[in-house]
């Protein structure tokens, strides 16, 4: 028996439940090995897309803005939740309109990830925009006050170093694209 095998799921009880925002659950799960867990929790939260937004003259688009989970001013990229049935790009280009006022001709699609691969959390899509161009005013008609910042790509490489991004999902989509861009 390969000791790497998916664990088989016996049962599941949802303990709290907020659509559309969070689902915890716990599941009963047999191991490959025969054992068997009785309280392996489950965290299911929306997909959510995060945007690397380049402008015509290769400046960063950054957002400043509070996040309550962290209860401090972070540094972010555009992101945010997809729509139910909404496509990864078009959330992203729908995110990236209403947060920073910006259309993109070009995408490149990065990839995906989950933030935490125990418990699951919500699967981010990663994209590039690329020539970014204001076309609006932000309108992100949430809670979220926000400062759009553009820095350059040499600033961000200090930033990153110097620790000035505390979210992972930021640090990774910062990571990609300057690391694709080095290796080119």
């Amino acid at each position: 028996m390969d000791s790497l095998a998916p664990w088989k799921i016996l049962s599941t009880r949802t303990v709290y439940s907020a659509p559309p925002w969070i689902e915890v659950s716990l599941q009963k799960l047999e191991l490959p090995c025969g054992k068997i867990v009785g309280d392996y929790h489950q965290v299911a939260t929306p997909e959510y897309t995060l945007i690397f937004a380049e402008t015509e003259d290769s400046r960063v688009l950054l957002i400043r803005q509070y996040k309550h989970g962290m209860r401090e001013v972070a540094w972010t990229f555009p992101a945010g939740l997809m729509e139910p049935g909404e496509e990864p790009l078009a959330s992203a280009q729908r995110e990236l309109l209403e947060e920073t006022g910006c259309h993109s001709p070009e995408w490149i699609s990065l990839g995906s990830s989950v933030p935490n691969a125990n418990y699951g959390c919500g699967k981010a899509h990663f994209f590039h925009a690329k020539n970014c161009k204001q076309v609006a005013s932000p309108n992100a008609g949430d809670l979220e006050e926000m400062e759009i910042v553009s820095v350059s790509k040499n600033e961000l490489r200090r930033m990153l170093l110097d620790g000035e991004f505390k979210i992972s999902g930021m640090i990774a989509i910062a990571a990609l694209v300057l690391l694709r861009e080095s290796a080119a």
